[in-house]
């Protein structure tokens, strides 16, 4: 298993012990788990074996003890090469991680399997999640798992699947009247207050690893040669970040040569860190009040949003936005081609990355991958409601009527 060696702050690099600690006492800068690569052995190889899972990486990630581990099989999931879809963008190599398969349908599960199983670790009896909806999710079926009471502080406007998902593992469910960031900034309170271990709050070094397991996949997925570019929706920035830093940790340990250059894609109705990037500043400017169909990204306030910005710089990437309309044909656009049904969170990447094909920032003969991370079932209202859909036609159940109809449904189709 995995041996954290420090938590070292981003910004003054000062190293506390790996405890429940979530900033440095220092400057209140971001910890991130720091392992002693000196002492760790791994090849090609070594993962032939491995269970299918996330913890096939287990010695970069931050549990000790495997008895600690809250598995839900979560990981390993389906890279898809989207021939169909890459057509219709102008991207010949392009492909689909495709995260809407893990146990509750979003990447989401990464780093809350990491979390709880930290969590557990710690003693902890109690979890907490400040959550859109996806994270809420799946850390109640991780709490459940666990047998842990879970609490949850999600907007009050999160989407009904969401929420009848969570409520069946068996979650307390706390609506907070106002957006995410006024969730979260309740979520902090609790933690100090109350003692909550919020796993994106109190947790947050342990939380973010487990989402760099994205990375560590693609490089086996892609025979240890990394695509040339990876397109990642962009919250609150944390799962952008963790991908880059999974590449690093292969690429320190020698297990690839190089990395690919990273693209954040945002929804323009709540994009502070695609604008920041357009107008090259090296801060982000919170959005007060998101606007967007989008709601698993609509964060105005992103932690991580400065970093984001150095990573993808610093690999000639980029961050671009997408308007709702465009995220709901990106929706259609996956599912028509490929048969992968997304959330708009989701959807976002192939709006970004048609702009960035016909912008020319991405080359058609480069390899493309879109991270698809959440479930569209989780969204259906959404596609229901959505004038470009066709209705079901009512028809007996019988072949005059069946064949009466056809014409219909031909012209529909049409």
């Amino acid at each position: 298993m995995g041996n954290p060696v420090s938590l070292k702050c981003r910004e003054c690099g000062k190293e506390h012990p790996p405890t429940k600690l979530n900033i440095c006492d220092d400057c209140f800068g971001p910890l991130d788990v720091t392992y002693d690569f000196g002492k760790i052995t791994l090849r090609r190889g070594s993962f032939d074996w491995r269970p299918r899972n996330i913890w096939r990486y287990s010695e970069l990630l931050p549990v000790v003890d495997r008895r600690h581990v809250v598995d839900l099989q979560v990981g390993f999931t389906p890279l898809l090469q989207a021939a169909n879809l890459g057509r219709e963008l102008g991207l010949r190599h392009l492909y689909v991680k495709n995260d809407t398969v893990n146990p509750t349908f979003s990447f989401k599960d990464r780093p809350a399997e990491v979390a709880v199983s930290k969590a557990v670790e710690f003693g902890d009896s109690v979890v907490c999640a400040v959550s859109t909806g996806n994270l809420a999710g799946a850390v109640a079926a991780h709490a459940a798992r666990a047998g842990l009471s879970s609490y949850i502080l999600t907007p009050s406007d999160t989407e009904a699947a969401k929420i009848a998902q969570i409520l069946a593992y068996g979650a307390k469910v706390f609506a907070v009247d106002g957006t995410y960031d006024d969730a979260n900034r309740l979520a902090i309170q609790a933690s100090d207050e109350l003692g909550w271990n919020v796993v994106n709050v109190t947790s947050r070094p342990y939380y973010v690893e487990g989402s760099k397991t994205i990375a560590f996949e693609l490089c086996e997925q892609f025979g240890w040669t990394p695509p040339d570019n990876v397109v990642i929706p962009t919250a609150s920035g944390a799962l952008l970040r963790a991908i880059s830093v999974g590449f690093e940790q292969f690429l320190e340990l020698g297990l690839i040569d190089r990395k690919p250059r990273i693209f954040g894609a945002q929804a323009e109705g709540c994009s502070p860190i695609a604008k920041a990037f357009r107008e090259g500043r090296t801060e982000v400017k919170p959005i007060e009040k998101p606007a967007t169909i989008a709601k698993s990204i609509a964060i105005g306030d992103p932690g991580d949003g400065k970093y984001v910005l150095k990573v993808v710089r610093g690999s000639d990437g980029g961050v671009e936005s997408a308007t709702d309309e465009e995220i709901l044909s990106g929706i259609f656009d996956l599912a028509r081609t490929e048969g992968v049904f997304t959330e708009p969170a989701g959807a976002v990447v192939v709006a970004v990355a048609r702009k960035l094909a016909r912008s020319g920032k991405i080359s058609p003969d480069e390899s493309t991958v879109c991270c698809v991370t959440g479930n569209g079932l989780k969204t259906n209202e959404l596609v229901l409601a959505s004038k470009g859909v066709a209705k079901p036609i009512a028809i007996g159940p019988n072949m005059d009527a069946l064949k009466r109809a056809l014409p219909q449904e031909v012209n529909v189709i049409a």
